[in-house]
């Protein structure tokens, strides 16, 4: 059966897919090509947000339904800025697991694989603190994930993780944006094929995930030239995808 994990990891060149995923990851490009570019351009947005945040002196992440650790990972970002940064994935796809616990124990101190549903908030924190010092700053990561919710379970889910999190931490969310005919025949195929259910949000939407948060400048942006730090970014083509992303700060 396809998992959302591998197809992820087949729209940004990985190997660790298998035919189910493939063929349909290309059924959902051919109907919504802007779909791979929003995927990469994802990836590299929460490569300079993680590297940012660890360049404000944070050492520890927590990466919520991580998917396949597909180079360049939450580690290796985090690491451009402080060596010895800590990360803590967290998964349910066994697939996803056995990747990840092979990268914890390849020289990787410090980088955890937890098995994990992130609904069940008390039971990922709890096994999170195993290796994350939740009394401490931390940096919380929800990348391409809240899509999967609605949009009250997506507000309640990030404010429960936001509720453990010690003063001067971060969050990083990103989720995709897409409108226009073809984004609704994308909705409609992956709706009848898709392993999980699919929400359409707002940028709106995504704004209130982070609820009371003091967000990062220049705030809630498009992937493609959000620089988190910056106070001004230039304004992208319209497309009719786009990944919305957002760096905040708990006071």
């Amino acid at each position: 059966m396809p998992s959302i994990a591998r197809i992820y990891d087949f729209f940004l060149g990985g190997r660790e897919n298998f035919a189910a995923d493939r063929e349909l990851a290309q059924r959902l490009i051919d109907a919504f090509p802007p779909l791979l570019p929003t995927v990469v351009e994802n990836k590299d947005f929460l490569f300079r947000a993680v590297t940012w945040v660890a360049g404000q002196g944070i050492g520890q992440f927590i990466d919520l339904g991580c998917g396949l650790p597909t180079s360049p990972n939450t580690h290796e970002a985090a690491r451009e800025a402080l060596a010895d940064a800590r990360v803590a994935y967290v998964d349910n796809d066994p697939i996803v697991i056995s990747h990840l616990n092979a990268l914890a124990v390849n020289g990787n101190l410090g980088v955890t694989a937890l098995d994990g549903d992130v609904r069940d908030v008390p039971g990922v924190l709890a096994r999170v603190s195993g290796g994350i010092d939740l009394s401490e700053p931390a940096c919380l990561i929800m990348g391409a994930l809240l899509h999967f919710f609605d949009v009250r379970g997506a507000r309640d889910l990030v404010a429960g993780y936001v509720a453990a999190l010690a003063p001067g931490s971060y969050v990083i969310l990103t989720m995709g944006l897409a409108d226009g005919e073809r984004a609704d025949r994308f909705f409609r195929m992956y709706m009848a094929d898709g392993p999980a259910p699919l929400y359409k949000h707002s940028a709106a939407d995504f704004a209130s995930f982070f609820g009371a948060l003091e967000m990062i400048p220049p705030g809630v942006g498009d992937a493609r030239t959000c620089r988190p730090g910056w106070a001004k970014v230039p304004t992208p083509p319209e497309r009719d995808s786009v990944m919305i992303v957002g760096i905040a700060r708990v006071g």
